[in-house]
């Protein structure tokens, strides 16, 4: 089946006073990072937390009344849930969604609160996808694919019309890819209005089921799809999305976990926007250096933010970490008074904070009438914490390596 621009322009229509239009907005940090002019499509912003409410709504819209009536089901890692939700809440359908046990917290409370029934199964979309189908058969409600599906893919191409309209002459559009359905619909609307704008989509190392089968010329499914881009993590591409990929998109890049954690922290701190791991590849494929071109015009879609606090914690801590921002240091000190007084004005005049200190004598290495201190400290970067080594090495303490 062909999804044409006419299609996508209907979605449009579909979908007036329904999504936010959401805007471009150009980014310096990623721009300089990347070599080009970098405009960010913040879907984040989008109602429900990401774009997916474009595709499901439009689907839920097209329905006939004994569909309606029969109720929806759907299957999702969290995003395509929350669209269905709130689609089918608005025109009164029963719905229920079909999530994988180990789905954000954040997400699934969001799809309850949209009024959908949550059912919780299987390690990945793809799990949950199997179930949703076997309680599709069992109850007759109409089964509405995340991305597989003419009308969703018209609906998430509404992004491509609106990246067309607000920078005609961009140059390059990079899209993240799960099912496929996104890059989908953006490449249709985007080529048919310009043929030369060049189509890249982005998948984690973990999941690359699209690139994997546009190499070997056949859709494919991977053993596992595991990633902290769990909205793109899929085994198994779409039929449609598959023929559609291999027509009309340029290249498709990979990028790694470490990839996918610095962008999500990248865009927190610099552009103060809060995204998920699927909604960060596009930002991490330009970062990383992965994409090759320069001074051109790039919009980056920034697929959704509904991302767990807890992962933002550890994205965090873990960024911090790796950039030399935070650092642990660990040393023997000799069990008398005045002794941690000293330490702690040794690393004051090294202008680290301390951020948290620890002290304990239990450790089988540690000699009797010494005690081991962890400190965990808040440093500018390596070459400071390489510093801070130093001065204690001189002074005398011995820094325990793990």
């Amino acid at each position: 089946m062909k999804i044409s621009l006419e299609d996508i322009k209907g979605a449009k229509r579909t979908l007036e006073n329904v999504i936010f239009p959401t805007k471009l907005v150009e980014s310096k940090k990623i721009s300089s990072l990347s070599n080009n002019r970098v405009f960010l499509k913040c879907e984040n912003l989008q109602k429900t937390g990401s774009f997916k409410i474009r595709g499901a709504y439009n689907k839920i819209a097209s329905l006939s009344e004994e569909q309606k009536a029969n109720g929806v089901i759907a299957s999702s890692a969290g995003n395509h849930a929350q669209g269905v939700a709130l689609g089918a809440t608005a025109y009164g359908i029963k719905s229920t969604i079909v999530m994988p046990a180990g789905a954000p917290v954040a997400k699934v409370m969001a799809t309850q609160g949209y009024g959908a029934e949550v059912v919780l199964h299987g390690n990945v979309y793809d799990e949950a996808y199997e179930k949703a189908v076997n309680i599709q058969k069992e109850t007759g409600a109409t089964f509405l694919h995340p991305f597989d599906d003419p009308y969703v893919i018209a609906g998430q191409g509404t992004i491509g019309l609106e990246i067309m309209e607000d920078l005609e002459d961009v140059d390059v559009i990079v899209v993240p890819i799960g099912g496929g359905g996104l890059i989908a619909g953006i490449a249709v609307a985007a080529k048919s209005i310009n043929p030369k704008v060049k189509i890249i989509g982005v998948e984690p190392e973990t999941a690359a089921s699209m690139k994997t089968s546009v190499e070997k010329d056949q859709k494919s499914t991977l053993d596992t799809a595991n990633s902290i881009a769990d909205g793109i993590a899929v085994k198994t591409p779409g039929d449609l999305t598959y023929s559609i990929v291999k027509e009309y998109v340029d290249e498709i890049i990979t990028v790694s976990e470490d990839d996918i954690a610095k962008a999500i922290l990248t865009l927190m701190e610099n552009e103060k926007l809060i995204v998920e791991g699927a909604g960060a590849a596009s930002v991490a494929a330009l970062i990383s250096g992965k994409i090759n071109s320069v001074d051109k015009k790039v919009a980056a879609v920034i697929s959704g933010g509904n991302i767990d606090m807890n992962m933002v914690c550890s994205i965090i801590e873990n960024g911090l970490l790796k950039s030399g921002r935070k650092t642990e240091i660990k040393v023997t000190i000799p069990d008398k008074p005045g002794n941690l007084q000293s330490l702690l004005e040794l690393i004051a005049s090294t202008k680290a904070n301390i951020s948290s200190i620890y002290q304990t004598k239990m450790k089988s290495y540690v000699n009797i009438g010494a005690q081991e201190v962890t400190m965990l400290l808040d440093t500018k970067n390596h070459g400071h914490i390489q510093e801070i080594h130093e001065v204690l090495i001189k002074s005398g303490y011995n820094i325990i390596k793990d």
